[in-house]
């Protein structure tokens, strides 16, 4: 095999489907366990660098196999310190992924598809075309990335992790999913799931699926309006996904999981900043214990919809909090390189360039 095409992408097999293949190799099968540790717990990109394993093997490995690794493109540094980052897959598709550093915590927030099939009105990557999911080892990856940087520019490792970037993470379930299992494993980042959160737009059953699946981490459901019809022209998906559907199915995951959900609300001026919107909002909270992020809106190009003003956002998360509700006010981090909630897109043409 000398193409990298014919070659097998190693990080798709499991342990189990490793050794079989050293074996056929005429390898020890604990030789596969040498180098998944490689591949995952030290995240090695390259053959070469795996020391304790002999050169004939090495070379073997090269003729055989290929590690699509992704890597950095280019980044930006906001006035903040948050660094956006365009990732080229091995297949020369673009992605981005940032690191947000605040006080007390370095965040990753990484993305799951090439694109979006969904076209929320407020985002830019609802925009774009949806290319292709990205698997399990691409999104570890950009951790693995945005980890080393996180350390080589502010001496902190990564402390939390957002599925937050580009793409709707629960209609990349299966990979996803692969990707916080070699995440969190202790043969793997070993990171918790509690430091991990998940960000859906609202499919109701994959919440569910989430619910059955029990799973560890910590959901958000970006809602941003707690009105069917509202909703429904901010973010589409949500006539096939109703609010009756969506309580339904949060309750249905609460029950299974016993995990607190996350609603993110944009306020934008003039649609949903209302106090009847708070109303609303407040009504939809008492389905199951939450809280709720108040987030500023990045304006964008492709959409009219602009930021409402202080006096109303603070109107608006004064009411939450009088009704007993958790709430937050959160800044927008890196919108100077349009790095902040919404914003990511692609503006260079998705192929390669030189690295």
């Amino acid at each position: 095999m000398n193409n990298t095409k014919d070659k097998i992408d190693i990080r798709s097999l499991s342990l189990n489907a490793l050794q079989e293949h050293f074996i056929r190799m005429d390898e020890k099968g604990f030789r596969a366990k040498q180098v998944y540790e490689w591949l995952w717990k030290k995240s090695c990109f390259s053959f070469n660098e795996m020391s304790n394993i002999s050169k004939e093997l090495r070379a073997k490995l090269d003729a055989n196999f290929v590690i699509n690794n992704v890597k950095i493109n280019s980044s930006q540094v906001s006035a903040d310190k948050t660094i956006k980052n365009s990732f080229i897959l091995h297949d020369n598709h673009l992605i981005e992924g940032v690191l947000i550093p605040t006080p007390g915590r370095m965040t990753a927030c990484v993305s799951s598809q090439v694109g979006c099939s969904l076209t929320c009105k407020f985002c830019a990557t609802g925009y774009m075309e949806r290319k292709r999911n990205l698997n399990p080892d691409e999104i570890y990856d950009q951790v693995v990335l945005i980890d080393q940087q996180a350390r080589e520019n502010y001496g902190q490792p990564l402390s939390n992790i957002v599925y937050m970037g580009m793409g709707e993470p629960l209609l990349n379930y299966a990979n996803m999913m692969k990707s916080i299992e070699r995440i969190t494993s202790e043969d793997g980042l070993n990171m918790a799931a509690k430091r991990i959160t998940v960000s859906t737009a609202g499919i109701a059953k994959m919440i569910k699926k989430l619910g059955d699946d029990q799973v560890k981490f910590n959901l958000a459901l970006s809602l941003h309006a707690a009105n069917d019809e509202k909703r429904n022209t901010i973010m589409p998906i949500n006539e096939q996904n109703s609010l009756k559907a969506l309580a339904e199915a949060l309750k249905y995951y609460y029950a299974k999981t016993k995990n607190p959900v996350t609603y993110e609300y944009i306020i934008f001026d003039g649609v949903n900043d209302g106090i009847q919107d708070a109303m609303e909002l407040a009504k939809f909270c008492k389905h199951l214990p939450c809280k709720v992020n108040i987030i500023e809106y990045n304006p964008i190009a492709f959409a009219s919809y602009i930021n409402a003003g202080e006096d109303k956002v603070e109107a608006f998360a004064d009411y939450l909090t009088k009704q007993g509700i958790n709430t937050h006010l959160r800044r927008s981090r890196g919108k100077d390189i349009d790095a902040a909630c919404g914003q990511l897109a692609i503006k260079e043409k998705d192929k390669l360039a030189e690295v």
